[in-house]
This record gives C-alpha cells, structure tokens and sequence, in this order.
C-alpha cells in the first residue's frame, strides 16, 4: 500500500538516524517552506535558509546534513535542495526532503496547494463544459448566457463553488444548460413545468431552477420575476396584469385602487368600457411608472385618476390578448416598453395582438433625449422596431439601452393628461 505520507518515497528506506528527535527542528523548517511553495518534494528550487539552534545535541545531529562549515547557534544557513536530497539518497533511494519532513510532522505536506490546483482543475473543466455546452444553445439563449460575462458573474456570486459542492456538478450544469435551451424566444412564453421533460416540478425550488436564473442573469431578482423576464411562467393565479383606473366587466373595485388580473381571470376577459368614450389606457412594463403614476394621483397632482395597465416585464399571450380586448371595449391603447431587445418584442406582441393600439414614446427621438452613449454590441434591424424603422438605427448607433425610468417625468404627465404627447391617431 503507497504511504498515505509520503506517496510511497519512503519505500524501503531507513528512516530511523533521520527521525531522530533532535533532527525535529530541521525537518519543521523544511515542512513549512513546502506548505509556502506547494512542494511537497523539496527536491529543486531556491535554497531553504534555517536558523541553526543553540542545544548542542541538535546541531550535531544536522552536521552531517548541512555541509559545509561547522554550526554555530543562531547562525542563518543556506541548505541546497539537490544537495540534501543527494545526501538522503544513502538511507533510501527516492527518498527526498520533503518526504523526511512528512515522516517527521505525521502528515502529508502542501496539501492546502494540492486541493487549490485540484479545485482550480475542477474549475477550468466546469469552464470548458459551460463554453461548450452554451455554444450550442439556439441564438436567443446563447445571448442570454454571455460567455464574456456569465462564467465571471458565476464565480463572484459563488456559483462556480456551488456547483461543485453538488452530488453531479457535470449533470447539474448540463440539465441547466438544457433548461436555457428551451427558454422561449422574446415575446413568446412557455410553461415553466415543460421545461423539463418528465419532472414538472424540478424547477420549482432548489439549486437547479436559482442557476438557470443565475446563467440568464436573472439571479438579482425574485426568482418569479426572474422567470417572467424570461417568458416562463410558472402557474396561472399569480402573475398577470397590473391595474389601476381600467375594471373588468362586472367587477367592483375601489376607484383610484390598483389591483392585479391573474392569468387565470384574463382568459377571455371583457372590459368595462371608459366613462369617456374613446379614453386612453396607457400600458406600460414596469411597475415603477404605474406605482408613480398612482402616488402622483393620491398626491392631487392629477385631478383624475391614472389609467395604467402594467404586464410587470414579458407579456404573455393571454396578456396581450386581454390588451387588445382593451380597443373592444372602447379603449383607445397605447402600449410602451423598455428600450432593449426584450423590451422592443415586447412592444411587437402587444402591438399585433392589439391592432388599434399606438406605440407611445417609443420613438428614435425617446430614445436619442434620454439615452447616453454606451458599449453595447447591438444587431438590430428595422423589423425589429417596425413602427419607427429609425429606432433600430438610433439604438445600434448610441450601443446603448434605456428603461422607462429614463423616461419616467414625460410619461407622468402623458398620464396626467390622459392622452399621449402629441396624441397619436389610433390604428385602424
């Protein structure tokens, strides 16, 4: 059996005259520069400097290790790692200093650098199945797992121990890679319990579902919100539209209140109709505008009440069909979004879900009065921004995003107003 100290370099060998008691001092010395450099040899390498001590029985048993000149207490000598090594040969053929030191301290040296190098391995394989795996994602997931940023961005939050720490780090990351392979393409959706095949509750909870979300870059938020960004849902009672100032039909609801229409409800839902005919409803993604919008309201800056319809990130298709079921109902529609890919496909469905409805400040001169140059590299295409072909140029030229936040005190007053500025002519 290889000893467990030494990885068998002790195999018969003489260790009796070096494990000598007063020899203790030399082989800690040596045990210690082999943690440091992660050696656990000694066998090459820079010369050890130890400090020779004063008890004489000590330093006559280092005298015929040490060469050269006598020892004396206190002394700082230099010990060649090839000469000692050569010295050690006679008491055993592959014995080296470092396996003496191991002997002599009853363990096995630079184990904290044999588990850094072993972890780091582990680390550069997991990269590798990452690299490979995302590169043969389709198109719109690969670009949601960025190989420039998302290894990095797994590495500073822990993720990267994390998945090494599972029973199956190869299968763990696998299945993840396979789950964001079958995320929906933007403005579509899918049901999150599809997403693996025979096990419609493994993404659920756990350690799977939070790195699909940590992959994506979706980890920051609540993981249902973090799901919906992607267009996944996960049931039809939570979730759906963000209300105040429109009612379904039949409904009784508090005036001014803001309520939610869970997916469940808006299947095949009929509004109530404005009390002003042909009355704006402003439709927005993010819930900041419509929870600014209803503080502006209760504040009395506004002296009627908001009119904000919220799909708190990607609609789905139930989503935009109860919009469009908006324009039934006498409603006209205007429908806005971020000023990213998500955001722009989100504008798309909603628009040809809701024919009659209006983009509203979603324009190349929106975007080019709040957005500031960045660094992004945008592809985008005048199909992508069809209801102003200019949009898609202005944004791949800026390399920028910019969020309905930017835009937040001109879609107040739109609010306000009750009409967008300068009111559109509603679609036919």
């Amino acid at each position: 059996m290889t000893c467990p100290l030494c990885a068998g370099a002790c195999a018969g060998a003489d260790l009796g005259p070096l494990l000598n008691p007063d020899l203790t001092w030399l082989w800690s010395e040596l045990a210690a520069v082999a943690d440091r450099r992660g050696d656990p040899l000694l066998t090459e390498g820079p010369a050890v400097t130890v400090t020779i001590p004063a008890p004489p029985a000590q330093r006559a048993a280092a005298a015929g290790l040490i060469n050269g000149r006598p020892l004396v207490p206190g002394q700082r000598r230099r010990i060649d790692l090839g000469e000692l090594t050569a010295v050690l040969a006679v008491r055993g053929p592959a014995l080296t200093p470092g396996a003496v030191a191991a002997h002599a301290s009853g363990r096995r040296l630079a184990a904290k650098a044999r588990a850094r190098a072993a972890y780091e391995r582990s680390v550069q394989q997991l990269r590798a199945q990452l690299e490979a795996g995302a590169a043969d994602l389709p198109g719109h997931a690969r670009a949601l797992v960025d190989l420039e940023s998302v290894f990095a961005r797994l590495r500073s939050t822990g993720w990267v121990t994390r998945i090494l720490n599972a029973p199956d780090p190869a299968a763990l990351l696998r299945t993840a890679l396979q789950v964001a392979g079958r995320l929906p393409e933007p403005g579509d959706r899918i049901d999150r319990r599809v997403l693996v095949p025979g096990d419609p509750h493994a993404l659920d909870t756990g350690t799977l579902p939070a790195l699909v979300l940590a992959l994506t870059g979706n980890s920051a938020t609540a993981p249902r919100a973090g799901w919906a960004h992607l267009g996944v849902d996960c049931d039809d009672l939570l979730g759906g539209l963000i209300i105040t100032g429109v009612t379904p039909r039949g409904w009784h609801v508090p005036p001014g209140a803001t309520f939610t229409v869970p997916p469940r409800e808006l299947t095949g839902i009929a509004w109530a109709p404005p009390a002003i005919p042909g009355a704006w409803a402003f439709v927005t993604e993010n819930p900041s505008v419509l929870a600014a919008a209803s503080t502006q309201a209760l504040a009395g800056d506004t002296a009627t009440i908001p009119r904000v319809v919220c799909t708190a990130g990607t609609p789905s298709h139930v989503e935009c069909a109860a919009i469009g079921a908006l324009s039934e109902a006498g409603w006209n529609v205007a429908v806005r979004a971020d000023f990213d890919p998500a955001g722009l496909a989100h504008v798309r469905a909603l628009l040809a879900a809701a024919p009659a409805a209006v983009p509203w400040r979603m324009s190349a001169a929106d975007y080019l009065a709040v957005a500031t140059k960045g660094t992004l590299d945008l592809h985008l295409e005048e199909a992508d921004t069809p209801w102003d072909p200019h949009l898609a140029a202005a944004m791949n030229a800026r390399r920028a995003h910019a969020y309905e936040e930017d835009l937040l005190p001109i879609l107040l007053a739109d609010i306000a107003a009750g009409t967008p500025h300068p009111p559109p002519t509603p679609r036919a």
